[in-house]
């Protein structure tokens, strides 16, 4: 009976927790989107700047790295093109996925400071779409499951055991 009860309170915190991923993904897009459109103007001023000196973006970076003030501008500048590239190429390949197919790249939500700006704004609601409701539905059999399989691996020492 205890066990039945923890099963049901696990599938309840899964379909809560589930259903707010659509909503949660999109925010985080959202941000996503916007990081991806200020560092493209840093990357772009930069490669501009590099291209009238008749230089390229190495050529640029090295050039810097000759002073202490410039090799700490070569390093963020640096830094920023890496990140830009990589929330460029993590934009690219989430924008067009479903919640399901953003679900499915965990990976994709790397940048932490993005993610925990999501966080920090994003607010519950009760999910209203489509969506929100198959996602829900999946965190109830999910959160059902995982509190049945836990409670099975600790109880199974003190089963007994059925005679023949």
């Amino acid at each position: 009976m205890i066990a039945r009860g923890l099963a049901l309170v696990g599938a309840l915190c899964g379909s809560v927790a589930l259903s707010q991923y659509p909503a949660f993904s999109q925010q985080y897009l959202q941000r996503l989107s916007g990081a991806v459109d200020e560092l493209r103007g840093v990357v772009v001023a930069f490669d501009t700047t590099a291209r009238l000196s008749g230089l390229t973006r190495d050529e640029a970076l090295r050039e810097l790295r000759g002073t202490e003030i410039g090799g700490g501008v070569s390093e963020t500048l640096s830094n920023t093109i890496r990140r830009y590239e990589r929330l460029e190429d993590d934009y690219a390949r989430l924008s067009g996925a479903t919640s399901l197919g953003r679900l499915a790249q965990p990976w994709r939500f790397r940048d932490t400071q993005l993610v925990e700006r999501t966080w920090d704004d994003f607010e519950p609601a009760v999910p209203a779409s489509t969506t929100g409701l198959a996602f829900a539905g999946a965190g109830f059999v999910g959160g059902w499951a995982l509190v049945a399989v836990v409670l099975g691996l600790l109880t199974r020492p003190f089963r007994r055991r059925r005679r023949a």
